[in-house]
């Protein structure tokens, strides 16, 4: 299904990744110990902020970089079955190599 959201300004859309499901010790979490996922994949990106003077910032992330960005940021969306998260470019911390 193609996404219908398109990203204005310095924002992006992300598609968090799952959160880990167990500890590296083996036990399982239920859903209410899960952390808030941190890391991500840019679904969609904006054409980049204005400046000053009228021109256009290019965005330094773009479509499918993944990223790692602030824990408690973003507006979250939901389209069709899928969770997604709006962050201004900002927000992201780094890229994920």
């Amino acid at each position: 299904m193609a996404l219908k959201i398109e990203p204005l300004g310095d924002r992006v859309l992300v598609k968090p990744l799952e959160a880990e499901q167990k500890t590296k010790g083996g036990i399982i979490l239920p859903d209410t110990a899960k952390e808030k996922p941190q890391r991500g994949v840019i679904e969609a990106a904006g054409p980049g902020k204005l400046d000053d003077k009228g021109n256009r910032m290019p965005m330094e992330v773009k479509k499918g970089d993944k990223v790692l960005y602030q824990k408690y940021t973003g507006t979250e969306i939901k389209e069709g079955d899928e969770e997604y998260l709006i962050l201004r470019e900002s927000d992201i911390i780094a890229k994920i190599k």
